[in-house]
């Protein structure tokens, strides 16, 4: 089984960028508010609280934008619009032809993922939205890896984890999973974290590396 995240990792954030440039925003600006979102994340996972995504995010903008409250909604509303990284496709296709049940893992709304899932074409191939919101808690505390595990009925060491963030393959590792890291143009995950079962500049050769790993 292979558990794959969402932002940057399947979806592309480039919308999101669009809407703060049209409000104003530098195109830097994306990278500054999705970190600042993240970094909220970690420090209610690390205290045991929660608050939805979005609200997080919405904070964050609020933190990190100089943007009104109608133009926080547009920018958010792009969330609903994100495109699918053009190797998913391949990569979900070579998955299912081996046999490998596949699900997404993400920290917003199902409801969200599913949506885009269902746009791209690519709800055929997955058989799970998780999210934890379920669980009210974060990536990478373990309680959303293990969640996905428990709905999927498999054990972790019988689930990878796929994404674009080092720190959420590490959560991953630690709660026991396989991991593959796509590189999305950064050069090297941080010595800090534990390497990847399998790393690769695309997600087809994340999978194939994954694929290739001893059962």
């Amino acid at each position: 089984m292979v558990a794959f995240d969402v932002n940057e990792t399947i979806v592309s954030l480039e919308p999101v960028r669009e809407r703060l440039v049209a409000a104003g925003e530098p195109p830097g600006a994306l990278e500054l508010f999705f970190a600042r979102t993240l970094q909220h994340c970690f420090a209610l996972a690390t205290l045991d609280e929660w608050w939805p995504f979005r609200d997080v995010a919405r904070a964050s903008l609020q933190q990190t934008t100089g943007l009104s409250e109608d133009q926080i909604g547009a920018v958010l509303a792009a969330f609903g619009e994100l495109p699918a990284q053009p190797d998913v496709e391949p990569a979900f296709e070579r998955l299912a032809t081996a046999g490998v049940r596949i699900a997404v893992l993400t920290h917003g709304p199902a409801s969200t993922a599913t949506r885009m899932l269902e746009r791209t074409g690519l709800s055929r191939y997955v058989e799970q939205v998780i999210t934890g919101e379920t669980v009210r808690s974060f990536k990478p505390a373990r309680a959303p890896y293990l969640y996905a595990c428990a709905m999927c009925g498999v054990q972790p060491d019988r689930m990878a984890l796929v994404a674009a963030h080092a720190w959420d393959c590490h959560g991953a590792r630690k709660a026991g999973l396989s991991t593959g890291w796509v590189s999305r143009a950064r050069a090297a995950t941080p010595d800090i974290y534990l390497r990847a079962d399998s790393v690769g500049a695309t997600l087809v050769d994340v999978v194939d590396g994954l694929l290739a790993l001893p059962v």
